[in-house]
């Protein structure tokens, strides 16, 4: 049986207690080809039934719980079976298995954390905030996990006193920091207005990249190892102006 899900934890916990003792179960939150003969159920998140799964893993290892939230954030298209897996084996052996890495589970779903963990870090340096004439910042985004709510606690520290929207485009939804509050929203598409001032920042940053360049000792492999060409097209320092 296929378990179709929207992709939230409530509803993948509501999944995870449906295909318990279904030992063909696939879980996903994308799109999927059934075999001849295979069945498929949508499920929607039941809370009751997510509180339950949630109280009983927590028995078994409290952390598993944030470790499946960060799996399902996952651009991984295997990350719901990632999940799946590392809680059923949690379940099964009702303990903390994160230290038993010659299971393949475990080995899965500790890439995962570890993939999401280091784009949010090399995030911390790859965004770029345009001003707008408001002084709110904006800085639009594609990483390859969904992680912009993950990155709001690092920039807030560091811009208490702006307001800022990080928008990624690939998931058509943002992280909004209004000075008060964080909350995030469906994005599509934003129409931004930029200050006057925003050509003169942008040039701030390709002299700053120009002036740390040597051109005569460039090593391209290099550099696209610390800054990966996918993440290239919002860097001003990366463009013309």
């Amino acid at each position: 049986m296929i378990y179709f899900y929207d992709g939230s934890r409530d509803a993948f916990l509501t999944a995870f207690l449906l295909a318990y003792h279904d030992e063909d179960a696939v879980l996903t939150s994308g799109g999927k080809q059934l075999a001849l003969g295979q069945g498929s159920v949508f499920v929607k998140a039941d809370p009751a039934r997510a509180q339950k799964a949630e109280k009983r893993l927590a028995e078994f290892d409290r952390q598993c719980l944030d470790e499946i939230s960060t799996i399902l954030r996952s651009g991984d298209l295997d990350r719901d079976m990632v999940a799946f897996r590392y809680v059923m084996l949690i379940s099964k052996l009702q303990k903390p298995i994160r230290s038993m890495l010659s299971e393949d589970a475990v080995i899965a779903a500790t890439e995962c954390i570890r993939r999401v963990g280091f784009e949010v870090h090399r995030f911390h340096g790859f965004v770029r905030f345009m001003e707008t004439p408001c002084g709110a910042l904006y800085a639009p985004i594609s990483p390859d996990n969904d992680i912009a709510d993950l990155l709001v606690p690092h920039f807030r520290a560091r811009l208490p006193e702006y307001p800022f929207v990080i928008h990624d485009v690939k998931r058509k939804k943002a992280a909004v920091y209004d000075g008060s509050h964080v909350f995030t929203a469906p994005l599509d598409r934003a129409e931004v207005v930029l200050s006057a001032d925003e050509q003169a920042w942008k040039r701030l940053w390709k002299d700053y990249y120009e002036s740390v360049n040597i051109p005569s000792r460039e090593r391209l492999h290099q550099m696209r190892g610390y800054m990966p060409v996918r993440y290239w097209r919002f860097m001003p320092e990366k463009h013309s102006l």
